[in-house]
């Protein structure tokens, strides 16, 4: 398989703007980000009760927000919208798929992909069976930049009504989707007895799926996933779960045709017995490799970073970007030349968006608050992209009604 690196997939109250300038292609001059207001928030074509946002990102720099909110007969509707390279208004919204049998949650959210030209993929959850977390992975394709959808279909073939979700899709050379995702069928419908999986499987333009393939026998069992492609092929980071209930992060990897074992990407040492939803997020520009995650190991919250230049085979030391108390909820995207980090942290009043920038040698250039937000799920898991131009992020504003809210950094002078 080879998988296409040009096809970044990414996996929230009000919004404070900020504008962040790099000048001269050097070190970056972060601007005074004290005043909020020096851009303008992007109003997203979004109805009431919107949530569950997720953004992507194309190889020219047009950005796909994907978002639900609920339909207007019955059911809940996966919508979106697209940003072209120098706007700074959203497209009218478009429809992919509704439905009144939906599994809808905080933390397992939908998404859409560029795959080439006008192609595109979008993935979502329906419920199959009658049980809490007997729900499954849809997958639709667009030929025709998402004016038409076809019909979905489902990667994984065992045909349990048990948990399929927190789905990592990306495009490959071929037109194909690579898609991974936590897989139940060995927990039962209950969900309290066996181990969650991790396994893989690929959608063919033509809609065919390729039989799916077991990547780790025992994983944690609902925390996102993140996939990024690399020269040749891809990796994937998850949080795992080892028989003493440690939950750190492990990565596989897919090079030369084949599946590596899982490794341990980090060795803090979290035993939690339980699923803390928290999951790492990965991104990648060529060989260079970035990995973000939480951890509470030894009662410690942090927001570590690791930087690699040969495409994941081995990783720096971590880096610590949270500042002091975070929740998680981490996002990674990496540029040539920096990384920008998103995550959530606890305050007296609730909670905060915090955005981070990590230069190629692994210095902190600048910290920021995006914005205050809650800490309470209905908040979700604040999303970035970036590419040389700008960095657009999405969050839930946790209301009654919900609605999602987007800004844009530009990158003035920045060289990438």
């Amino acid at each position: 398989m080879a998988y296409s690196a040009d096809m970044i997939s990414i996996r929230f109250p009000s919004a404070l703007t900020m504008a962040v300038m790099l000048v001269g292609g050097c070190g970056p001059a972060p601007l005074d980000l004290s005043e909020p207001g020096s851009i303008p928030q992007i109003a997203a074509p979004v109805g009431d009760g919107s949530g569950e946002p997720n953004l992507s990102i194309d190889k020219d720099g047009r950005v796909l927000l994907s978002w639900i909110e609920p339909a207007q007969d019955d059911g809940d509707q996966l919508r979106f919208a697209t940003l072209d390279p120098g706007a700074m208004e959203w497209s009218a919204a478009g429809s992919v798929a509704q439905g009144p049998n939906w599994f809808v949650n905080w933390a397992d959210f939908p998404s859409i992909i560029p795959i080439a030209d006008d192609r595109l993929a979008a993935h979502w959850l329906a419920k199959t069976g009658p049980d809490t977390y007997a729900y499954g992975v849809n997958v639709s394709l667009s030929d025709d930049d998402g004016r038409t959808w076809s019909e979905p279909v489902i990667p994984h073939g065992d045909g349990t009504q048990t948990e399929h979700g927190f789905v990592s899709m990306l495009a490959m050379e071929d037109g194909s989707v690579s898609a991974v995702w936590l897989d139940g069928r060995e927990m039962g419908a209950s969900a309290g007895s066996g181990d969650m999986t991790l396994r893989h499987g690929v959608i063919h333009p033509d809609g065919s799926v390729e039989a799916d393939t077991l990547l780790d026998s025992r994983v944690c069992e609902c925390c996102q996933t993140s996939a990024a492609a690399i020269p040749g092929g891809q990796i994937v980071v998850y949080r795992d779960r080892s028989e003493d209930e440690i939950r750190d992060i492990s990565i596989v990897s897919y090079r030369d045709g084949q599946w590596s074992d899982p490794r341990s990407l980090s060795n803090d040492g979290w035993q939690i017995n339980g699923c803390p939803v928290n999951g790492p997020s990965i991104s990648a520009s060529g060989n260079r490799v970035a990995v973000v995650w939480f951890t509470g190991a030894n009662d410690e919250p942090r927001v570590s970073l690791v930087l690699s230049d040969d495409a994941g085979e081995s990783f720096d030391a971590p880096i610590r970007i949270d500042v002091g108390n975070p929740l998680g909820r981490v996002e990674v995207q990496l540029l040539a030349s920096s990384a920008f980090v998103i995550w959530m942290e606890q305050t007296v009043e609730g909670a905060e968006v915090h955005l981070a920038q990590v230069d190629r040698a692994g210095t902190l250039v600048g910290s920021w608050v995006v914005t205050g937000t809650s800490e309470a799920r209905s908040s979700g898991f604040p999303q970035i992209v970036a590419d040389s131009e700008r960095v657009v992020l999405a969050w839930t504003d946790a209301g009654r009604p919900s609605t999602i809210r987007t800004a844009v950094i530009a990158l003035q002078g920045y060289s990438d």
